[in-house]
This record gives structure tokens, sequence and C-alpha cells, in this order.
């Protein structure tokens, strides 16, 4: 990571970063902004995303099922998001809502590698 990088975000693009990490479904976004960010509107948010997107530093996944090996259920990352659905879907405002039911189909962030060399500092970094 370049400490530099990070520092350049802004405070939306950095709470996206965290979602992402936190492999968190796009409303739990909510939770990261900060008071000055929350009242933007979902288009405005949803191009901040899609910025970070295509850096390549953020996938969108659709939540599904997932059973581990003891047999609890519970969740993970499901298919990708094709690219050109996305501004569809991240400017439909029920995306950035928790869902009422089970959270499989949900719109979620999820860190790419490259992404992980923004939100994580290098070993040499950690020396300083």
């Amino acid at each position: 990571m370049s400490e530099h990088e990070w520092q350049a975000l802004t405070r939306s693009e950095k709470a996206f970063m965290v979602n992402s990490y936190e492999i968190d479904i796009l409303a739990g976004v909510w939770g990261d902004l900060d008071d000055a960010d929350q009242p933007r509107p979902v288009k405005e948010l949803a191009q901040i995303l899609l910025t970070l997107i295509d850096r390549g530093w953020i996938e969108v996944r659709r939540v599904a099922p997932w059973t581990s090996p003891s047999g609890e259920e519970g969740f993970q990352p499901g298919e990708l998001v094709p690219r050109d659905q996305l501004p569809a879907i991240l400017q439909d405002a029920s995306s950035w809502e928790y869902p009422d039911g089970s959270w499989i189909g949900s719109v979620t962030l999820v860190e790419t590698e490259a992404g992980k060399k923004i939100t994580r500092r290098s070993p040499e970094e950690m020396d300083e």
C-alpha cells in the first residue's frame, strides 16, 4: 500500500474501500460515511463507487448462500455483477437499503487484490 494513495482518497472513497474489505452489503456503507457525506444523492455516491470499480479496487457481487463444513448456514460473495449493469443497479435506491428478509441476492462490495494494496500497509510501511 502506498500511504499516499490512501490519504489521497476522499472520505466517501474511503468509506467504500472499508465496506469492500469488510465484504459488506452496499447498505453497510451508510455506517462508514461521515455525516457530511450521508445526505449525498445515491446517484452521486454511485458515481464515486464506479470510479473505484473502474480503478480495479472493488468488485460488485450478489450475496449467495454458504454452508460451513459443520453445516452452519451463512453468506458469501456470489456472482459478479457485469460492469454494464452497474450504473442502473447502483442508481436504484433500493440497492442501498437493508433487505427486509434474506440478504441473498443483495449487492455486496468485495475488495480486489489491487484494492488490498490500497487498504493494507506493506511490511516496509509497517517498519516506519
